[in-house]
């Protein structure tokens, strides 16, 4: 059995999977990232989680490569570089170091990009040319396909659309210190810091009076939400409008057929859509109204990135049958 070892390196966890041709994945698994500063010690556990993925399988695997989703990664040099929300500082040489433990094809690239070329092949972007995929996890990401195309960039870092300044310069600072950057609004994170926001601009009661912000949770705000909390329904409106108003930017330079949401703020379902479809439609020049659509991951949520990440090696394996 062919398979693909994708893996997701996050802030806070680092997953592992093994996915077929159709884009499923067979076994996953994951473990603290922030449990491994030592970076050998961080390659012999991921070389250790998937040989214990291919013994849970159970039949006979043909590993024919792996694909990596990560952050601030250079898809052109193998490396990681600078990444604000990793324990590990600089350049790192990912590729070159898990080559000497796993001895097959493997590529990287920023998790976005990653994503994008997921729905490409798995998702909903199955049939586009021109798309843009949005995840909306701790951060902002994005990847581009135009014309059939990722657009990869020079080094490699196309896409940090999450680092777009919104504000003139001031605002709040996003994990890359650029102030008023996207992220800083538009992400899990980032509702979060419009709710303290609310707060203090406003006087109604809300359950979140009471919450600290390190104890504050996204589902907690969807709750809240339903529940009529004021603070939140202002709270997905503001986010709703930035975001809005980016993705209409956005349009301007690609013409997406659609943008793709993908991350836990999508969690939120109508209470983060419902005011992002207003207001992007108004925001829109009137050439793009009507013509572009938001849509939803087509990659199951728990496995999502990890697809994305192997679809690095189907897709690359894709075009090699095409060639013979």
């Amino acid at each position: 059995m062919d398979l693909v070892i994708g893996i997701d390196i996050g802030g806070t966890k680092t997953k592992i999977g093994l996915v077929d041709a159709q884009g499923i994945c067979l076994d996953q698994s994951h473990f603290n990232t922030k449990d491994y500063p030592n970076l050998e010690e961080y390659f012999d556990k991921i070389q250790n989680s998937v040989d214990t993925l291919v013994g849970n399988i159970g039949t006979s695997v043909n590993l024919i490569g792996c694909g990596i989703g990560a952050p601030n990664a250079s898809s052109k040099k193998g490396t990681i570089e600078n990444a604000s929300n990793l324990v590990w500082k600089g350049s790192i040489p990912l590729v070159e170091k898990l080559k000497k433990r796993m001895d097959m094809p493997i590529r990287i690239m920023n998790d976005a990009s990653a994503a994008a070329l997921g729905e490409m092949l798995f998702g909903t972007a199955k049939n586009m040319t021109d798309f843009i995929v949005i995840t909306l996890g701790t951060g902002f990401g994005a990847g581009i396909v135009a014309n059939g195309q990722l657009i990869d960039g020079f080094d490699g870092f196309a896409g940090e659309l999450g680092h777009v300044d919104m504000t003139m310069g001031d605002g709040r600072l996003t994990g890359l210190g650029v102030r008023g950057g996207l992220e800083a609004y538009v992400s899990a994170t980032g509702l979060k810091r419009t709710i303290m926001y609310m707060q203090s601009k406003y006087l109604m009661d809300s359950r979140f009076r009471n919450i600290a912000y390190n104890d504050l949770h996204g589902e907690e705000i969807t709750q809240a939400a339903e529940e009529g909390d004021e603070i939140a329904l202002m709270a997905f409106d503001y986010t709703a409008r930035i975001m809005a108003q980016a993705l209409a930017n956005f349009t301007a330079f690609t013409q997406p057929e659609a943008f793709i949401l993908m991350g836990g703020l999508t969690n939120s379902g109508k209470w983060i859509m419902d005011p992002l479809e207003k207001y992007f439609n108004a925001f829109l020049l009137e050439v793009y109204r009507g013509k572009v659509k938001l849509l939803l991951s087509g990659m199951e949520g728990k496995t999502a990135a990890i697809c994305g990440a192997a679809a690095l090696i189907w897709e690359n394996n894709k075009k090699e049958l095409s060639k013979m």
